[in-house]
């Protein structure tokens, strides 16, 4: 795991250009602590950074990697973060085609594969990664994304030249890179739903997950092209692969084994991620059976008891056989400047506070002395788990609607009310016209956005114009991978192009856990398992009410008889409005972040309008409204706190 980072200006290489891509590279540090390095190109005008997170080829995985002139590879070099699995195999099935290696580690195998394949050799590689290869005689920079946007990367097309970093703030250190902030992403932080792609700075992108760049040089231009080469596409509806129960639970079975066998493996230690559900506990009980010596697992608890998982986790560990670190965390701990580090890190705004928690925790792993952990973030993408796609399923497919476990379903989801859960049904017509329906996870957002609306300054008001966040979320979905599918296909696939990338695996995930140099693997989205799932029935993911059915099943033997009973609780943390201590610490937030002077210095809102609504909210004791107000409040400070932390224009 690492940082990556560079610029490539053919007109604009100078005597600085070093010294800038030393300060581009100073803020990946805590991506890669354990060493740094450079390639720089003058006559190309190239500037290629990479900062270590040593894991696999301790000794000799330094990068930049450079091709050998013997097997015709001398004109490429690489830059990697991330991990390749399979790569042993793979570096073997290479050694025969003639290629040599300088060193053992696995990122190497995607400079000779392209060699080999062309741009094709994408479909070689399996995990998790963000990588440039630099193709010196075809005088192209190639980046890539994984398939589900695991690991990040951003970048920027000037007038001065290409950059590109694995976080923004890597970009922005460069004085070439402009900081006007986009008016229409201010909105989407609010709101918490991004178009892909899209980020908080009006010239700077975000690759899409499952995309390539190609950037060739014409003259002291540029051309720039965008390739797609993997989707999450589910099968037409009544194309699934109808199979015995039986063998689909075998199939979930072996692809998980094989996928959490791959990331067990490193020249580190490597720990597990235990929260109350299925998905992590089912990690670890596999884990605990694949690895000789007892596995490390880690624990998240919160100081209320209607939101916390650690007695469910604790049964899980003590089946396993695994040697359990809880870390409990209070109301201050989830605000104050941990609220503000977990926004600078992120780079973008959260509704709930579970990323400072996530950040808090891997602090806790990397002191202990773990520089990996393994994960479940996937499944429910995958395996239809939220409560929203279960939503969706028993109220656009008439099997499932006249069931009683639809009335079950709504009453066990009340607590949800206001934060994933809509208080009340809605629609969009954009939505209706791309999926045929509104899926219930975007409209507890389009609420969030009415509610937003009226605290918006006219100035701002007046910048956006006719700006329809919701439409521009629609379209930005292919229709083409939406028609003829079943309505649970749809709901994961709308909810795995947007949510998935933009808030589980950024805020959730990566972003959080490279804050204190650790490296997370989340075995569920391999894509081999990804493929496996997704060709697997509507019915079999979820029946008769149960989600995650074919999961549950395939781990029934490895969970404790609770756990493998219980209904998926979205984990979150416990919303300012449920406690007086956590009510007074963003109180504190809201003194310093959403002052006169900050909202006069940002523009976004209008004072007394949103001075009016905080008081409403501090006397309010109605459940849902006050756990919309705590989402709008926590993007609010976030979105101020990220403009000044990053220091946009």
């Amino acid at each position: 795991m690492c940082g990556i980072a560079g610029l490539w200006s053919p007109t604009r290489y100078s005597a600085e250009t070093e010294s800038q891509a030393a300060k581009m590279a100073d803020t990946l540090y805590h991506r890669g602590p354990d060493g740094r390095g450079f390639h720089f190109d003058p006559d190309n005008g190239l500037a290629m950074i990479h900062t270590r997170l040593s894991i696999i080829g301790l000794n000799a995985g330094d990068q930049p990697i450079y091709g050998r002139e013997e097997d015709g590879t001398g004109n490429l070099v690489l830059t990697a973060n991330g991990e390749f699995y399979d790569y042993k195999r793979l570096r073997g099935l290479l050694r025969t085609d003639g290629y040599e290696f300088n060193t053992k580690s696995d990122s190497e195998i995607a400079l000779k594969l392209y060699d080999k394949h062309g741009l094709d050799f994408i479909d070689q590689l399996r995990g998790e990664f963000a990588f440039t290869i630099f193709d010196k005689e075809k005088q192209q920079l190639i980046l890539v994304r994984d398939r589900f946007g695991i690991r990040p990367l951003f970048y920027h097309l000037g007038d001065n030249g290409f950059f590109w970093g694995s976080e923004m703030k890597a970009m922005l250190a460069h004085p070439d890179v402009s900081r006007e902030v986009c008016p229409k992403a201010q909105l989407h932080q609010m709101m918490q739903v991004m178009v892909p792609g899209m980020t908080l700075f009006k010239d700077i992108k975000a690759l899409k997950p499952g995309h390539m760049l190609i950037v060739t040089r014409k003259g002291d231009d540029f051309e720039v092209e965008e390739r797609r080469y993997w989707d999450a596409e589910f099968p037409l509806d009544g194309q699934h692969d109808e199979l015995p129960d039986e063998e689909h639970i075998e199939n979930v079975r072996a692809a998980l084994v094989e996928s959490i066998t791959f990331r067990l493996e490193a020249d580190v230690p490597v720990a597990c991620y235990l929260s109350g559900g299925i998905d992590s506990c089912s990690i670890i009980g596999m884990a605990a059976a694949i690895q000789q010596s007892p596995v490390k697992a880690f624990t998240i608890s919160f100081d209320d008891d209607r939101y916390d998982e650690a007695h469910i986790a604790t049964e899980m560990a003590e089946k396993a056989g695994a040697d359990q670190d809880i870390l409990t965390l209070k109301a201050e701990d989830l605000y104050g400047k941990n609220f503000e580090d977990a926004v600078y890190y992120s780079e973008r705004t959260f509704y709930n506070t579970l990323g400072v928690a996530k950040m808090l925790m891997s602090k806790h792993v990397r002191n202990v002395g773990y520089k990996v952990v393994i994960t479940g973030e996937g499944s429910d993408e995958l395996f239809g788990g939220y409560a929203q796609f279960k939503a969706d399923l028993f109220l656009h497919d008439p099997e499932y609607a006249a069931t009683p476990a639809a009335e079950d379903m709504r009453k066990r989801n009340a607590i949800f009310s206001g934060s994933v859960l809509a208080e009340t049904q809605i629609s969009h017509p954009a939505f209706e016209e791309v999926m045929g329906f509104t899926p219930s996870w975007i409209q507890p957002w389009m609420l969030t956005l009415e509610r937003i609306k009226p605290l918006l300054s006219d100035e701002f008001k007046a910048k956006l114009g006719d700006y329809d966040p919701i439409a521009a979320i629609a379209y930005s979905l292919d229709k083409s991978m939406l028609d003829g599918r079943h309505v649970l296909d749809k709901a994961q696939y709308s909810w795995i192009k947007t949510m998935l990338e933009g808030q589980i695996l950024n805020w959730g995930g990566d972003r959080v856990d490279m804050a204190n140099s650790l490296e997370s693997r989340p075995a569920f989205l391999d894509h081999h398992v990804a493929e496996m799932a997704m060709r697997i029935p509507p019915h079999v993911r979820v029946r008769d009410g149960i989600e995650k059915w074919v999961v549950r099943e395939a781990m029934k033997h490895v969970l404790p008889e609770v756990l493998y009973k219980r209904e998926k609780f979205a984990f979150m943390a416990p919303p300012a409005h449920t406690d007086k201590k956590k009510a007074a610490e963003i109180d504190k937030l809201i003194a310093k972040w959403l002052s006169s002077e900050k909202i006069a210095k940002h523009g976004i809102f209008d004072e007394d309008k949103l001075t009016t609504s905080i008081e409403e909210y501090r006397k309010s004791d109605d459940h849902a409204a006050n756990t919309r107000k705590d989402i709008i409040l926590n993007h609010a400070i976030a979105l101020h706190a990220m403009e000044d932390l990053l220091g946009a224009a």
